[in-house]
């Protein structure tokens, strides 16, 4: 059974996904081409680690870091590579939308490498579209910006319908 809540990154198991992560990224691009962040970024105050649990074992996570303006950005969304198949990143994106939902979020961005093809897949799934560098980052032929408008615009003025003829 998978379980999703929200938990401390300052784990050993979670640590041992991040070293996974890290170790996959490092197969894929060069040093100047990863941008991880650490338990302790992620134990912030301003960020949501979830972490997903099949039959209690931590098999996956993913943060939001909350900034300014009602925008933030996804980090470390991980999924342990034997547990893949499973539906567990659709399951961390949908907790992640919840927890935008109650953080009033209305854009989240985030970075990801171009020859991860699973990860842009789950992120176009998702609703995710390319954009240019934000915040810090800069143009990377490693990176692939994409955001999502958590909130869709306004609805269109309702237009009043006539009364009907008397």
């Amino acid at each position: 059974m998978l379980t999703i809540a929200q938990e401390s990154p300052r784990q050993p198991e979670i640590l041992a996904l991040f070293d996974q992560s890290d170790a996959y990224a490092a197969s894929l691009y060069p040093q100047e081409g990863h941008y991880p962040v650490d338990a302790d970024y992620l134990a912030a105050s301003h960020v949501r680690f979830v972490v997903a649990r099949w039959q209690g074992e931590a098999v996956g996570c993913c943060a939001l870091v909350i900034g300014a303006d009602g925008v933030a950005e996804l980090k470390r969304l991980i999924v342990n590579e034997a547990a893949r198949g499973r539906g567990i990143g659709r399951a961390l994106m949908a907790a992640i939308d919840e927890v935008a939902m109650a953080e009033s979020i209305r854009l989240i961005q985030l970075e990801t490498g171009p020859a991860n093809g699973p990860a842009l897949a789950l992120y176009r799934a998702n609703g995710y579209r390319e954009r240019g560098p934000f915040g810090a980052y800069k143009l990377s032929p490693y990176s692939v910006f994409m955001e999502r408008d958590f909130y869709p615009p306004d609805p269109p003025a309702r237009i009043p319908r006539s009364n009907p003829p008397v």
